[in-house]
């Protein structure tokens, strides 16, 4: 019997794709007298590129911008507009919240385990107003190990009172998060990520509300 429901962050409640690409369009925009040299779409286009779907962080990522375009402002100044402003700019999957209530409702112990930096991805999660919801939250700077290292699963069982098998994650990278679960022995569920094709799981699902279908047969 299934007692809790684990998360990831990035890609699996929160949009990351729909969410950078709106921060790097206002992030254009806001300094724009510092970048209108740069036609808007190749300054969009090479962040996203270079970001590779967030697993290259954002200083190396304007360290290499700066030096592409001549950008007069500092890699470091960037980085700290990304830090300050990508939070307002974060953009949920569609029945979020829903999902998150109907699953408090019917008693499931709730958690997320992400990777990123602490401060950062908890000012995510409050952007998208679902704190509150979670009985645990595991980032990984903060705990000091990362996904898809099994010890932060273990923290996140423990810390819940639950066993494996009492246990379901959901995850949109096949290695970090559905692998890594698979061997801690939860259910694993891929949110489907068009970055891969094939993934060895026990469920797939589109969209978040399908989790509700996968719990009445487990």
């Amino acid at each position: 019997m299934i007692k809790a429901v684990i998360f990831d962050l990035d890609g699996t409640l929160l949009d990351r794709d729909r969410s950078v690409r709106l921060f790097i369009d206002q992030q254009y925009e806001r300094l724009k007298p510092h970048l209108s040299h740069i036609l808007k779409e190749t300054y969009v286009h090479r962040f996203i590129e270079l970001d590779n779907g967030g697993y290259v962080w954002k200083d190396t990522v304007y360290k290499q911008m700066v030096e592409e375009f001549s950008i007069e402002l500092s890699p470091e100044a960037l980085l700290e507009d990304y830090l300050q402003q990508f939070k307002h700019h974060s953009v949920p999957f569609e029945n979020l919240h829903s999902m998150l209530h109907n699953l408090k409702k019917q008693g499931f112990k709730l958690g997320i385990i992400t990777n990123g930096y602490g401060q950062f991805q908890l000012d995510n999660i409050r952007a998208l107003g679902i704190e509150d919801h979670f009985d645990v939250i595991l980032i990984s700077e903060w705990e000091g190990i990362k996904k898809p290292n099994t010890e932060i699963f273990h923290r996140a069982l423990s810390k819940l009172g639950v066993s494996a098998n009492e246990s379901m994650y959901i995850g949109d990278h096949p290695f970090n998060d559905v692998e890594a679960a698979k061997k801690v022995g939860m259910v694993a569920i891929w949110k489907r990520n068009d970055g891969w094709q094939s993934v060895e799981t026990d469920y797939i699902i589109d969209h978040l509300i399908e989790i509700q279908d996968i719990l009445k047969v487990l």
